[in-house]
C-alpha cells in the first residue's frame, strides 16, 4: 500500500517534482514530463511515456543512451495530447522523434494526436507500439505492452545515441518489438494513494497469471508455486510463442513489480537462466530488478529479447539513466576465464594413508553421513529456539555447512585419509554455510584435522583428544568467546574439559563428557548472551537455551556413537 502522500490527486504531480530536483544535474522539467539535457551532437529523440506507478518507467530511463524525454500522466493514467507534444518539442534536436509507449487505448489516442500536431509544425514524427505480453491476446498486435518496454526503449535509445537516421531507430525498434515476449505473475494487488483497498485481490496461496500493469488482474488464478516451478511455467510459456527465426541469442529481464525483493528475484533467476541455456540459448547481459513495476504489486514478470546482429550492440549498449546504468567493463580488468576456486581435494598431493588411517576415514565418511542426516532431522527446532533472540537461522545453517561437508568426504577420493577428509569438509563447511557459525565450524574443523598424521600406522586414544582440544581451542581463539557467554563453547569447552580428564576407556570417557556437555548446553537457558547477533535481546534469550550450544551437544553425543 502507498502509505505516504499528501492530496492523493497531486500524488503524481508531487513526485515528479522531487524526482527532478533530485537529478537537476542531467534532468529538465517540462509541462507533462522530462527531458534530458541535450547531447553536443543532436540526434533522434526517443520519447517514452505513459501513466507513472510503473519507475524506473518512465522517467527514470531518460538519459544518455537511453530515453531522450518521457512523458508522465497520472497514476495509470494515460498523459495528455499536449502533454506529449510538450515534451516531444522539448526534446527534439532537429533529427526527428519517435513516439513510444505500451498499447492501452488512451495512449494510441493522445500519442496519436501529438504525433499529428507535431508533423503539422515540420517535425517528423513516428510511432512505436509495445506489444509484448503473450498473455493478453493470441493476436500479435492486440497485445498490452508491459516489461516489454523496457527492451524496445533501449534499443531505440541505443540507436539514436549511435547516431542512426530516423528511419533506422523506427525500424530497429518494431524490429526489437517483434521480438520480445513477456509474461508476468501477480501475488497481490496493487493500491492506489489514498485508497483502503487494492485494485484487485489474490486470494492467499494463489497468483494471478497473465496480469497488466494498470492494476489489472491476471487472466486466470492458478495455486502459487515454488520458484522453481514459477521458473519452469514463465519460461515454457515465454519460448512457445518464440518469434520466427529466433536465433540463438537472447536478452533476459526478470522483472519485479513493486514488493517483491530482489533476493527472490534472485532465486528465480537460479531455476529461469539454466532451463533458457539448456533449450540451446546463450544469455546476453540478463537484468533483474525492478525495471517497470506497478506502485505496491507483489509479482514478476519474465521477458525473452531475441537478438540478432543488429539488436545486440544496442541491448549491449552504454547508458546513463537515473534509474539504470550501463557500462562495458574495461578491457583487461577482468578474466573471464576466471572458473571460482575448488575446496575439492587433490588426488596427486594427497599423503598416502597408512592401513589404519583408512579405517579411521572409513568411520569420518560414516560419521559425516550421521551428522548431516541429524541437522534435517533437527533443522526445524534449531531455528525455533534461534528466533527466540535471533534470526532463526541456524538450524539452516547446520543444514547448509554439514551437507557441504559430506559432499566434500563424498567426493574425495577413497584413498583420501582422515585428515586430508577432515580438512577438506571443513572448507566446505565455511564456504557454504555462511555467518560466523559457518567460519568457525570450517576453521576449527582444519585445526582439528592438523593433529591428525594421515600416514601414521597406528592410532591411540589421545589423538583423538588432542583433535578435540585444537577443534575447541579454534573455536575460542576464533569466536573471541568463553564459557558463560551464551554460545556453542558453554557446550563444547565442558565438553573437552571433561574428555581430557576422565580415565577409563575413551568410550566411557565420551559418554561422561557428553553428558556434561547436556547439561551445561541445557543450562544456557538461564544466561544473558554476551556474544553475536542474540546480545541486543538479550532478556528475550532467557528462558531458551542457545541454539549452538544444544546443535553442538547434539553431534558431540552422536560422534561417540560413530567414531
Amino acid at each position: 500500500m502507498t502509505k505516504l502522500y499528501n492530496d492523493p490527486a497531486e500524488f503524481s504531480d508531487e513526485q515528479l517534482e522531487g524526482f527532478v530536483d533530485l537529478y537537476s544535474d542531467r534532468l529538465a522539467q517540462v509541462p507533462g514530463g522530462v527531458i534530458s539535457l541535450p547531447p553536443k551532437t543532436p540526434q533522434v529523440a526517443v520519447i517514452v511515456g505513459g501513466g507513472s506507478g510503473h519507475y524506473p518507467a518512465f522517467a527514470g530511463l531518460v538519459g544518455p543512451g537511453f530515453a531522450s524525454g518521457a512523458v508522465v500522466g497520472n497514476i495509470f493514467t494515460s498523459p495528455s495530447a499536449a502533454h506529449v507534444y510538450s515534451v516531444a518539442k522539448a526534446a527534439d534536436q532537429g533529427k526527428g522523434v519517435v513516439l513510444t509507449f505500451g498499447n492501452y487505448a488512451g495512449d494510441n489516442m493522445n500519442f496519436g494526436i501529438a504525433a499529428k500536431m507535431l508533423r503539422a509544425e515540420g517535425i517528423d514524427t513516428r510511432v512505436v507500439v509495445v506489444k509484448d505480453d503473450i498473455a493478453s491476446d493470441p493476436q500479435f498486435d492486440n497485445r498490452r505492452g508491459i516489461a516489454g518496454d523496457f527492451t524496445v526503449f533501449k534499443a531505440m535509445g541505443a540507436a539514436a545515441a549511435a547516431g542512426k537516421s530516423l528511419d533506422d531507430v523506427e525500424r530497429l525498434g518494431n524490429l526489437a518489438n517483434r521480438r520480445t515476449r513477456t509474461l508476468g505473475v501477480a501475488f497481490s494487488g496493487c493500491t492506489m494513494p489514498g485508497a483502503k483497498t487494492p485494485l484487485f485481490e489474490v486470494k492467499t496461496g494463489q497468483m494471478g497469471v497473465g496480469l497488466g500493469i494498470h492494476g489489472e488482474p491476471g487472466i486466470r488464478d492458478d495455486v502459487r508455486p515454488s520458484a522453481e516451478e514459477l521458473g519452469r511455467l514463465l519460461v515454457r510459456t515465454v519460448l512457445k510463442d518464440a518469434p520466427e527465426e529466433p536465433g540463438g541469442r537472447i536478452g533476459v529481464i526478470v522483472n519485479g513489480l513493486g514488493t517483491t525483493k530482489y533476493e527472490e528475484l534472485f532465486l528465480l533467476y537460479r531455476t529461469i537462466a539454466p532451463l533458457l541455456r539448456d533449450a540451446g540459448y546463450d544469455i546476453v547481459h540478463p537484468e533483474v530488478g525492478e525495471l517497470v513495476t506497478s506502485l505496491d504489486m507483489g509479482g514478476v514478470s519474465l521477458t525473452v529479447f531475441w537478438l540478432d546482429d543488429e539488436l545486440e550492440p544496442l541491448w549491449t549498449a552504454d547508458a546513463y539513466a537515473a534509474a539504470y546504468r550501463k557500462q562495458g567493463a574495461p578491457l583487461g580488468t577482468i578474466d573471464e576465464t576466471y572458473e571460482g576456486k575448488s575446496t575439492a581435494l587433490d588426488e596427486d598431493s594427497l599423503v598416502e594413508a597408512s592401513d589404519a588411517a583408512l579405517e579411521i576415514a572409513q568411520r569420518v565418511r560414516t560419521a559425516a553421513s550421521a551428522v548431516a542426516d541429524l541437522m534435517h532431522e533437527q533443522e526445524a527446532y534449531l531455528g525455533e529456539i534461534d528466533a527466540y533472540a535471533g534470526d532463526g537461522d541456524h538450524g539452516r545453517g547446520m543444514v547448509r555447512g554439514s551437507d557441504a561437508a559430506l559432499e566434500a568426504i563424498e567426493e574425495a577420493p577413497e584413498k583420501a585419509g582422515p585428515a586430508s577428509l577432515v580438512k577438506s569438509a571443513g572448507r566446505s563447511w565455511a564456504m557454504q554455510a555462511g555467518g560466523t557459525s559457518g567460519v568457525l565450524w570450517g576453521a576449527s574443523l582444519e585445526a582439528a584435522a592438523n593433529t591428525i598424521d594421515d600416514a601414521a600406522e597406528d592410532f591411540a586414544d589421545d589423538d583423538l583428544i588432542r583433535a578435540v582440544r585444537a577443534f575447541a581451542d579454534s573455536m575460542v581463539t576464533l569466536g573471541g568467546a568463553s564459557v558463560g557467554d551464551k554460545t556453542l563453547l558453554d557446550a563444547l569447552l565442558p565438553f573437552a574439559d571433561s574428555l581430557e580428564a576422565h580415565g577409563g576407556s575413551l568410550r566411557q570417557a565420551w559418554a561422561a563428557a557428553v553428558a556434561d556437555a547436556k547439561e551445561s548446553a541445557e543450562k544456557t537457558s538461564e544466561l544473558r548472551p554476551q556474544k553475536g547477533r542474540a546480545r541486543p535481546l538479550a532478556e528475550k534469550s532467557v528462558g531458551h537455551p542457545d541454539p549452538g550450544a544444544i546443535s553442538m551437544a547434539m553431534i558431540l553425543e552422536l560422534l561417540g556413537k560413530s567414531l
